[in-house]
């Protein structure tokens, strides 16, 4: 019997909240996975992984010293990518998030320098925003690249030590100024010379990545590297 109800608690609960794609909607897909097989299959990658010279590498130049800099997706309005980073960072959707993580982690397996990274170091949320969302999304993507390179994941290490208002309809200075002090290194031990791969789920400006990697390259013996899941190209 309380199998039964079990089973029958799990199907309401699948038509009140049905367990779709994050970016078309079709619910056939396995219940782990927060995005169907033909999405991620169709997923508009850039190549930035085989190009050093490429766009992202491109933002960081004359700011921040980066050995390696690649988003593995181009982001668009109203495509499958923007309704993806909509449901990891406001859905909900944990299993996206960490499902894209895995993906990113196959994609870096075919790259030529992914051996030469000691750590994986998402983009750390403030505490405030961490409780409200529940997950760092960043985070997530970490633990996916973790599961499929086994690489170490390094979450305690830097703090944000404050929250930043939306950025999302800031102008590049604006974005910059935002972001003046805001990490703080807490353990050093954890960070010092590695080779640290920086992971977020977008870059537009890179204001966020620079001043996490600024704090970083005061640290003896730091390495840095960047990638993104996507990348939104300058209008």
């Amino acid at each position: 019997m309380q199998k039964w109800l079990g089973e029958m608690g799990r199907s309401l609960r699948s038509i009140v909240y049905p367990h779709c794609c994050t970016a078309c909607g079709s619910n056939v897909l396995p219940a782990a996975n927060g995005i169907c097989t033909h999405c991620l299959q169709q997923l508009p990658r850039t190549g930035f992984l085989q190009q050093r010279d490429n766009p992202v590498a491109r933002v960081f130049w004359g700011r921040l010293h980066l050995e390696q800099a690649a988003a593995l997706v181009w982001f668009q309005q109203h495509s499958a990518v923007q309704h993806l980073m909509h449901g990891i960072k406001y859905g909900g959707r944990k299993d996206a998030a960490c499902q894209l993580g895995r993906w990113m982690g196959g994609q870096l397996l075919n790259s030529t320098w992914l051996r030469q990274i000691d750590g994986l170091l998402p983009v750390p949320l403030h505490a405030s925003r961490l409780a409200a969302r529940g997950y760092n999304q960043a985070a997530c993507l970490c633990e996916g690249i973790a599961q499929v390179c086994g690489l170490p994941l390094i979450l305690s290490a830097v703090q944000r030590q404050f929250a930043t208002s939306t950025q999302t309809r800031q102008h590049r200075k604006a974005r910059w100024n935002n972001m003046k002090q805001v990490f703080a290194v807490q353990n050093e031990g954890l960070l010092c010379n590695r080779h640290l791969l920086l992971v977020d789920d977008v870059i537009t400006t890179g204001a966020s990545l620079d001043a996490l990697g600024q704090q970083l390259r005061l640290l003896p013996g730091v390495r840095l590297s960047v990638c993104c899941f996507a990348y939104t190209a300058p209008h």
